[in-house]
């Protein structure tokens, strides 16, 4: 029986194997400087009780929703660009920025804003001479297929191994940056000693 549904999934059973190794094997090409500076950056705004700013568009919007909630979770004073409740971005705030491509209109021009205010600027994608990561004090290069061209595709498909119709549009990259971002809390909970208990207190607690 198991069999059989291998064989009626096979597209399903393909695209998920695929997608989970390209996520494993893209540790292996992450920068772990990058990752470093952009932890302490976190740490140092946690102690010096500076705000928080995610941003992303479309699935990387959502991926920065998710990260955004831990970081509350952990006691930061955190914000989502284009909710109705966002503080004033000031000098020493840190400003995540979430783009695969970089390029994304709306976020490379929040950057640019959120830079004159003397905010520190993060970017998550996948290419260094973005525009965004131009823009950037630190720059997290997270691997991934992004919806831009062939041509720049070509690091995640041939080094890291994936057929582009099992990973449609920026799926790589969002999936990545979800383990990436995911992990990163956690060491964060570990520097800032903190454990799930701590965490589960600040969680929602008028849920229907």
């Amino acid at each position: 029986m198991e069999g059989d549904l291998v064989k009626n999934l096979q597209a399903f059973y393909r695209a998920y194997l695929q997608i989970s190794n390209f996520i494993s094997n893209a540790l292996s090409v992450l920068k772990l400087s990058q990752v470093e500076r952009f932890i302490d950056t976190l740490v140092k705004a946690y102690y010096n009780s500076k705000k928080v700013l995610v941003m992303g568009a479309g699935r990387s919007g959502l991926v920065g929703r998710a990260f955004a909630l831990r970081l509350k979770h952990l006691g930061y004073d955190v914000y989502v660009l284009g909710d109705t409740i966002v503080s004033p971005v000031r000098e020493g705030d840190v400003v995540v920025a979430i783009s695969g491509s970089g390029r994304t209109a709306l976020i490379v021009t929040a950057a640019e804003a959120a830079k004159r205010t003397g905010a520190i600027v993060v970017a998550i994608t996948s290419y260094i001479d973005s525009p965004l990561a131009k823009i950037a004090d630190i720059v997290v290069e997270v691997p991934g297929r992004t919806k831009i061209s062939e041509i720049e595709d070509y690091f995640a498909r041939q080094v890291l191994g994936i057929h582009e119709p099992l990973a449609p549009l920026g799926t790589l990259f969002e999936d990545c940056s979800m383990v990436f971002l995911d992990s990163v809390i956690v060491e964060l909970m570990v520097r800032l000693g903190k454990d799930e208990e701590e965490l589960r207190s600040r969680h929602a607690n008028i849920e229907v």
